[in-house]
């Protein structure tokens, strides 16, 4: 029986932070969306269960809605402590929905206090005095303020929380954090005698992790990047199942990408020296949807023969930003999405594609809905935070890996095949 239960606010992030709960020796299972009745009794061995909703974006009522759901679902199946993870770059605005779905939980889970911390230190995502940086940049001049969906134009997590929760919000400095576990925890207990009941951690290494997994064990419910899984993983593990093991996958392998990070299009940009690629362009996609389409099929088709095939739509700020104002904002991401969704299913069922890396978090989530995925089980990391992971329950099984935009080197689609089960 699973004694962690998660609730990720997008399929690459919950992808993640399964990857961290792995490498920190948590046997782990990923279900997309609340499950149906009648999974609880597959989920033997099992030390942690991550639950991928799609709540980053939507409305903060359906965030949290969603996000009840999934803490229900989690404490049917026995699961006795909780982390809601959001992404290391706390993408989120002053409505939401990092704070209101902390409240919900909080109450649902009548917890006196909670921590944040997005941190990631090998990802270069840190936390000191309260402020986030990215890469040792502070996250609003790291290239966030310009974010399609959730511009980040502050670093101070303390503030940024402040903007989204009913609760009062406290601080644990770096000082603090490198007395040591018992000092950290005296620290968030002085918190709740002083009225704060959320507590933003600094952390800028490994150890931090360390410290803080050990200093957070006990509470109901943290939220956090993927990071802090690394150091309370060690602490939940029961299962005695050695985690990360997958069976292997055979078929044709692809790359479908909609993100528009930095990160990503460098590594788009590695893999076109290697591999047959497609552009999907959205205006197009928005002139003649169906004919785009069909455009991007046959190139995948062609290009297979050869090895693995990409088909990406990502594109700079200046073409996002006139995608959106030309078509609108959620009328563009529609557009990708749905030719993603479509172009996945071709793919699976009509030219034998079986191995899969997704990029993007609305990419990955239209693609899992498109081929009707209800879990994954989770295995090796091929950089941090991003493993590859087999399906759960359907025929035939698939080998994907779902990636945050702003994660991985820029080889990370080439050498992505050399880790693969």
């Amino acid at each position: 029986m699973p004694v962690l239960g998660c609730i990720a606010d997008d399929f690459t992030g919950a992808t993640d932070l399964a990857s961290q709960c792995v490498a920190a020796g948590l046997r782990t299972v990923q279900m997309i969306g609340v499950p149906e009745a009648g999974l609880a009794e597959r989920l033997t061995d099992i030390d942690a269960v991550v639950v991928a909703l799609k709540s980053r974006t939507t409305p903060a009522a359906d965030a949290v809605a969603a996000s009840c759901a999934a803490l229900d679902w989690l404490q049917q199946i026995g699961c006795r402590r909780f982390y809601f993870k959001y992404c290391s770059t706390f993408d989120s605005t002053p409505a939401g929905n990092i704070g209101p779905v902390t409240d919900a939980l909080m109450a649902a889970l009548g917890a006196d206090m909670t921590v944040v911390c997005p941190a990631l230190p090998a990802n270069g995502r840190t936390i000191y005095q309260g402020y986030l940086f990215a890469n040792g940049v502070l996250l609003n001049e790291s290239g966030m303020a310009d974010h399609p969906l959730t511009p980040m134009t502050d670093a101070n997590l303390v503030r940024v929380m402040d903007a989204q929760t009913r609760h009062s919000v406290g601080l644990v400095a770096h000082e603090c954090v490198r007395a040591g576990a018992q000092a950290v925890k005296t620290r968030l207990a002085d918190l709740v005698r002083d009225c704060h009941a959320i507590a933003v951690l600094d952390c800028i290494d490994d150890a931090d992790l360390d410290v803080l997994g050990a200093a957070c064990v006990d509470l109901a419910l943290v939220t956090a990047g993927s990071g802090l899984a690394l150091g309370l993983g060690p602490h939940w593990a029961t299962s005695g199942a050695e985690a990360g093991i997958l069976k292997p996958v055979a078929g044709g392998e692809a790359i479908l990408s909609g993100s528009c990070s930095t990160a990503t299009r460098g590594q788009i940009a590695h893999a076109r020296e290697h591999y047959a690629s497609h552009y999907l362009d959205v205006f197009a996609l928005a002139e003649d949807f169906e004919a785009t389409v069909a455009a991007a099929r046959a190139a995948a088709e062609r290009g297979l023969a050869d090895g693995p095939v990409l088909i990406y739509a990502s594109e700079t700020p200046d073409v996002v930003d006139k995608a959106q104002t030309q078509l609108g904002r959620e009328a563009a991401g529609f557009l990708v999405e749905r030719a993603m969704g479509d172009l996945a299913t071709t793919l699976v069922d009509d030219l034998g594609v079986r191995r899969l890396i997704v990029a993007g978090g609305e990419t990955s989530g239209a693609v899992v809905s498109a081929l009707d995925i209800a879990g994954l089980e989770i295995g090796p990391a091929i950089d941090t935070g991003v493993p590859w992971t087999t399906t759960v329950g359907r025929d035939p099984r698939l080998a994907l890996t779902l990636k945050s935009g702003n994660f991985g080197r820029p080889e990370f689609m080439t050498q992505a095949w050399e880790r693969m089960p």
